[in-house]
């Protein structure tokens, strides 16, 4: 079984990584381009679970204990297979 997890960053919380990324867009011409907030993509690979229920409560588990800080990170997390 696969599962995609997405972390970003909660509104409000400011992203310079993303300022910097905006500007090197403006700078290399790209117009029409409002803002740019970055984030974290991780796949996994799971072996030896039963149900999609109960890999996505491992990997719920693992997104909100490892993969993101829930202070300044949402995170979404789909399961495949």
């Amino acid at each position: 079984m696969n599962a995609k997890v997405y972390v970003t960053l909660k509104p409000g919380v400011l992203d310079p990584q993303g300022k910097a990324i905006h500007g090197s867009i403006e700078l290399l011409g790209f117009a029409g381009i409002a803002d740019v907030r970055q984030g974290k993509y991780f796949e996994l690979t799971l072996e030896g679970v039963t149900s999609s229920e109960e890999a996505r409560a491992t990997v719920e588990r693992l997104a909100d204990e490892v993969l993101a800080n829930p202070v300044i990170e949402n995170y979404r997390v789909e399961i495949e297979g």
